[in-house]
């Protein structure tokens, strides 16, 4: 069985990929790109480089580069991580949604569309090890989204 800090590694390394790609993939000509979604994508862009770099200010020295809860680090739970429990990884996602958008390309479309399964996979294990670490994680995730907040529910700080 590979180790969990193996494990963690192996998500850093594969997400590296994934964004890799949907970087260097050539723009297609797929679908028309009107002004609006250039615009749309541009913003995807800077809203996701603003809220990840937010979401890692918050963390601090609990930040770390695998998502392997950090030993002696404390449960965030204010600033974006009120309303969600991984900002990091909702920025991430925008950013790859604002790649897609102005890709042009169905094959970059498909693999935003893996990127965001592989997020969610990689989250949820994650979250085990956090609801492992942290008493009162569990209560925390059931009033903060994943990568979106939750209408009408927010965890207080």
């Amino acid at each position: 069985m590979i180790s969990s800090r193996r494990t963690g590694w192996l998500f850093v390394a594969v997400q590296v990929v994934l964004l890799g790609a949907l970087v260097a993939l050539p723009t297609g000509t797929d679908w028309q790109q009107p002004t609006w979604m250039s615009v749309a994508s541009a913003i995807l862009l800077v809203a996701g480089a603003g809220i990840a770099l937010t979401g890692m200010g918050y963390l601090g020295p609990s930040l770390t580069a695998t998502p392997e809860p950090k030993q002696g680090a404390s449960l965030r739970t204010d600033g974006l991580y009120r309303y969600v429990r991984h900002p990091i990884y909702s920025g991430v996602l925008l950013i790859a949604a604002g790649l897609v958008v102005r890709s042009r390309s169905f094959v970059t479309l498909a693999v935003g569309m893996l990127t965001l399964a592989f997020f969610n996979g990689k989250a949820a294990w994650e979250e085990r090890r956090l609801a492992a670490t942290y008493d009162d994680y569990a209560e925390y995730a059931a009033g903060a989204g994943r990568f979106a907040p939750r209408r009408g529910r927010r965890v207080s700080p």
